[in-house]
């Protein structure tokens, strides 16, 4: 590929995908609202760009062949913080993919589209809509905008489903935690497979106790290879008896199922800041 556009580059997780995929095109146009990103790697530019400015997007996204986009606000808040990065600006980063001809955008969702769904339910990827959170449902709204975008516009999208991609430090983890290179993995299959459609599929690590189904998304060639079996005793004896009255405890969304609305969900979890420096 020619070139590939990362928005949310300044993010954790877009620290680990920089290097990665500016393997994968020629040019990789990383944006974010910080002022820069640290060094660049090779075929690697930087550009502040703005997600809910319409305008921005689709000067950032000319030329491209695909869009990997991980920009957001990535917590709960209340719903004016929301609409702006996660609803208006997913919009404009299809508007901008469809009036640039852009192929196929591979798109950071999460497991808090589905997140009030028991987790003692084996949930596949086409369980419906259950959000926990204004997070959650700006991300049905995205895969709902990728699924319009499809069918009217032909543009292809890869909606990953995240779980946790965070270090395994509660015993939900256990179960949904995705590791880096698996994430990787994941974006790469998203990114080289050579038609996608309309997919769902959920970014988890082989977890032996994955609470999640990837079945209908097999064609992706996904196959992760890490496994948080090796920590679950210690992550179990830490976190003690668990409450199963609690919707932390009892739904796939952990600590979002169980937050007021608009309460954020990050700052009840040990989630360390592990940013990859270049």
């Amino acid at each position: 590929m020619k070139k590939i556009v990362l928005t949310g580059a300044a993010g954790r997780l877009g620290s680990y995908l920089r290097e990665p995929l500016s393997k994968l095109a020629d040019t990789l146009v990383s944006t974010d609202l910080a002022e820069n990103v640290g060094t660049l790697y090779d075929g690697e530019t930087y550009v502040k760009a703005d997600l809910t400015s319409l305008d921005a997007m689709i000067d950032v996204l000319q030329d491209a062949d695909m869009v990997v986009h991980f920009g957001a606000y990535c917590d709960e808040a209340p719903f004016d913080t929301i609409l702006g990065p996660n609803i208006i600006g997913a919009y404009n980063v299809w508007e901008a993919a469809y009036r640039n001809g852009v192929r196929r955008v591979v798109y950071a969702s999460s497991i808090h589209a589905v997140g009030m769904h028991p987790k003692n339910e084996f949930i596949g990827t086409d369980a419906p809509h259950r959000p926990d959170t204004f997070y959650g449902l700006a991300k049905c709204f995205s895969e709902d905008l990728a699924s319009l975008y499809w069918d009217k516009r032909g543009i292809e999208s890869v909606c990953m489903r995240i779980l946790s991609a965070a270090n395994v430090g509660n015993p939900r983890a256990v179960g949904s935690w995705l590791s880096y290179d698996d994430l990787i993995q994941l974006v790469t299959r998203a990114i080289d497979t050579p038609v996608t459609g309309f997919t769902v599929v959920y970014g988890v690590s082989n977890n032996d106790r994955a609470p999640v189904d990837n079945a209908k998304a097999s064609f992706l060639g996904y196959r992760p290879k890490d496994n948080a079996e090796q920590v679950a005793a210690e992550v179990f004896a830490e976190g003690g008896v668990l409450d199963p009255q609690d919707p932390g405890n009892m739904c796939h969304g952990g600590p979002f199922a169980s937050v007021e609305l608009g309460n954020s969900g990050v700052a009840t979890m040990n989630i360390v800041n592990d940013t990859k420096k270049t």
